[in-house]
């Protein structure tokens, strides 16, 4: 995996992981003196009833966001550019007697073009993460609704 797949990838992760723990997850309170063990069971019936009701599997949303991520490479249209100028470039001095020149200037052409490219697709890529990323937010918040409506129904406080 190149560095910046996992970058990607560890970006997913820690933003389903913050869009968790900055407010979306719930603070529970056995308000009618529950035991730990009835909690632990209520919560997972809880969290069963918020999956069935809402369709939403908090595991899976985050797989599928750190799954997108990483399956957005972008990279080597320098490279390729280069590549296609020099190819150019090389026909071209041909033509004017000296391939070797006509190679290099298309070769630094061709770097600025694939440049371009380049950074055309990161800020595609980037704003289609955003979107994606506010998708997860925003079924991680209906997905806790229901599973704090199914706690305070068994009589805990959920904040």
């Amino acid at each position: 995996m190149g560095n910046r797949t996992f970058s990607r990838v560890a970006c997913a992760v820690m933003l389903v992981a913050f869009a968790s723990s900055a407010g979306a997850d719930p603070i529970i309170y056995p308000a009618k003196g529950q035991s730990a063990d009835q909690q632990t069971k209520d919560q997972n019936e809880c969290q069963g009833w918020a999956k069935q009701n809402t369709g939403i599997d908090p595991v899976a949303l985050a797989n599928t966001a750190s799954q997108s991520a990483a399956q957005q490479p972008v990279g080597g249209e320098r490279v390729r550019g280069a590549a296609r100028g020099a190819a150019g470039g090389a026909v071209v001095g041909a033509i004017a007697g000296d391939a070797g020149k006509g190679a290099a200037a298309g070769a630094a052409a061709g770097t600025m073009v694939g440049g371009s490219r380049q950074r055309q697709k990161q800020r595609a890529n980037t704003a289609n993460q955003n979107a994606q990323n506010a998708d997860v937010q925003s079924k991680l918040a209906t997905y806790n609704k229901a599973y704090a409506a199914c706690l305070e129904g068994k009589g805990y406080t959920v904040k």
